[in-house]
This record gives C-alpha cells, structure tokens and sequence, in this order.
C-alpha cells in the first residue's frame, strides 16, 4: 500500500477547507461516515460525532478498501 514517506505527507496536509461528504438521506446531528477527496486521489475520513479524528488513506488504500467492501470482505456474518 503506501509508504511511510507517503502516508507522513498525507497526515501533513492542512484539510482545513476540505469539503466532508456523506451518505445522501442523513441529518446532519445524525452519526454517520463523513469522507473528503484529497490530493492524489487520496481519502480522508471521520466520524460526524468525533470530528476531530480523522484517519487518511492514499489512493492505493481507499482503492483497496472500496474493492474489498464491494466483494463483501466486510459484511456482517
């Protein structure tokens, strides 16, 4: 996946003004999965009731984590 080096750079980044979307029907006091597109193709995420912490993945990790989800690597036994 990403290098250190990469994933220091990405964690560097100001995401200050990053527009945070999410899924289509929620509230916004509602606790959902907010993410931002960022340079590279690289994702960030957070959850909307901890806004404060925000994870970052490059764009080979997101690639890798919505391929996984859609082949039901995820789901719930």
């Amino acid at each position: 996946m990403g290098t250190q080096q990469e994933k220091d750079e990405l964690y560097a980044l100001d995401i200050s003004g990053v527009t945070w979307l999410s899924a289509p029907g929620t509230e916004k006091d509602e606790e959902r999965v907010e993410i931002a597109h960022l340079p590279g193709g690289a994702v960030a995420m957070r959850s909307s009731l901890d806004p404060d912490t925000v994870l970052r993945y490059t764009e080979a990790e997101w690639t890798a984590f919505v391929l996984g989800a859609r082949d039901g690597e995820f789901d719930l036994k």
